[in-house]
């Protein structure tokens, strides 16, 4: 930092009790690879200042800096949001990381869990296991924060037996706007607590979470199946047995599964939280074409875990900053596509130039618990989703070009064309290019109720990203 802080850096340094080693603002050396650290390269993104506080008071000392400057402010959990929203989304916000928030405790007679609002999901599993051998629903890269994932949906493989991770959530500590710090729940601040649950970055900063828990599976099956799929024709025929499969209503919530297509072919993949009798009980190979099957059981929980951070898709899109393009569609059980659309979509893929060979498409299964919840019980707007799609192409050598970007588009577009309508879209994989659209894809029927809250809590709008949620006029 300059000898002589702007009067914004000043504000931020007394913020963190005169502590200048939690602020790193534009003009301190390093600032973009060190403290910006960008997730996706091709969404250039410069904020006025990244801090790092170390207690709730400090956050809401910064959110008031903020406030005090006409500046904007976003949480920064793991940091990866696809758009780079955790780093504002667009040059000139206030950018909150929140990696000393590292608390943890359990309650060992509710079983009811308390984390830091900066725990990356690697630790939450860890400290889970090692405080009575608990779990909690939560996607596979290891990297990414609770923060962000818990207040969006936070999708993963036991989700259809536990719910989402937001799910999970009883309790949170959160800055608002005003630079309160409140305790939200069902039972109290409830219309913020509700709109945390879905849509958190456009209303606060969760300093703290309390989720319930879960005992670990005693035994837990691996299975993965490549499918000998050559031509375009072998691959759509794939799909279609997976897509029958996995609509099946009768389906194991145990069962959790993936499509997964990239340069290099075809594979299904996924858990079944169990043992391999009954999983074999399932049939699960006589229902898919040929294929050369692994199946591999574990008693260890951490084991399991570990082997979904080594997920192919994961090497592309892991930890690792990159130029890349991402979009997403949500299905219904009403969505499936027709023989005849996956027939043209596999053709699509197979002869369409991509730009890159660095890509892959993930169908991946969810349903069970989490459409349990009622749609309007939480601000998640997918509570009827069956299944998802993410498609996901990386330029290795420099920012993404038309035709890669066309590509991810026009798959998108084989897919809703043949369904005659639109789907909506995972907040968790956020596309930028929806612009104005992306707040009714991601949140639904919930959005108005969402800017009818924001309008009460943050009027100015503080807790802003290109798509977070706008107060309602």
């Amino acid at each position: 930092m300059g000898n002589k802080p702007s009067a914004v850096e000043s504000c931020l340094i007394s913020a963190v009790g005169n502590d200048k080693g939690l602020i790193a603002a534009q003009s301190t050396i390093g600032y973009q690879l060190s403290h910006v650290k960008p997730y996706n390269l091709d969404i250039p993104v410069k904020p006025t200042a990244v801090a790092y506080p170390k207690t709730s008071e400090q956050v809401a000392a910064i959110v008031k800096c903020a406030v005090d400057n006409s500046l904007k402010v976003q949480p920064r959990g793991g940091g990866h949001s696809y758009a780079n929203y955790g780093i504002g989304g667009e040059d000139g916000s206030i950018v909150v990381d929140l990696k000393n928030f590292q608390q943890f405790s359990m309650d060992k007679i509710t079983w009811q869990a308390t984390i830091g609002g900066g725990t990356l999901l690697d630790n939450v599993t860890k400290r889970l296991h090692e405080n009575g051998k608990r779990a909690m629903a939560h996607g596979t890269c290891p990297q990414v924060g609770i923060g962000g994932h818990a207040t969006i949906g936070g999708l993963g493989p036991s989700s259809r037996m536990w719910g989402s991770a937001l799910d999970h959530v009883q309790e949170v500590e959160v800055v608002l706007a005003n630079s309160s710090v409140v305790r939200a729940s069902k039972d109290q601040n409830a219309d913020v607590f509700w709109a945390m649950k879905g849509a958190g970055a456009g209303f606060g900063i969760i300093t703290e979470f309390k989720v319930r828990t879960q005992a670990e599976p005693d035994q837990t099956t691996l299975y993965s199946y490549g499918i000998q799929a050559g031509s375009a024709n072998d691959k759509a025929t794939a799909f279609k047995k997976w897509q029958k499969l996995i609509s099946d209503p009768d389906l194991s919530r145990k069962f959790a599964s993936q499509f997964i297509m990239t340069e290099l072919g075809v594979v299904v993949t996924g858990t079944f939280f169990g043992p391999q009798s009954e999983f074999d009980s399932l049939n699960i190979s006589s229902r898919l074409p040929d294929a050369d099957e692994s199946v591999v059981v574990l008693d260890d929980w951490l084991g399991v875990v570990g082997h979904w951070a080594e997920d192919l898709a994961l090497e592309l899109a892991g930890d690792i900053q990159s130029n890349f393009y991402a979009k997403s569609l949500a299905y219904t059980k009403d969505d499936l596509i027709p023989d005849a659309g996956v027939d043209e979509l596999f053709e699509y893929i197979d002869s369409t130039d991509k730009g890159t060979l660095a890509w892959f498409l993930i169908w991946d299964l969810e349903g069970g618990a989490i459409n349990d919840v009622a749609p309007d019980a939480t601000a998640y707007g997918h509570r009827d989703a069956l299944f998802y799609h993410q498609v996901y192409a990386v330029n290795l050598f420099g920012r993404i070009d038309d035709t890669i970007r066309d590509f991810v588009t026009g798959l998108n577009k084989v897919v809703t064309d043949a369904l005659g309508h639109d789907l909506g879209a995972y907040a968790g994989y956020v596309d930028r290019a929806l612009g104005d659209d992306g707040a009714s894809k991601y949140w639904g029927e919930n959005l108005e109720r969402l800017q009818q809250i924001k309008a009460v809590v943050d009027p100015g709008d503080v807790f802003h990203n290109p798509q977070s949620v706008r107060p309602k006029a």
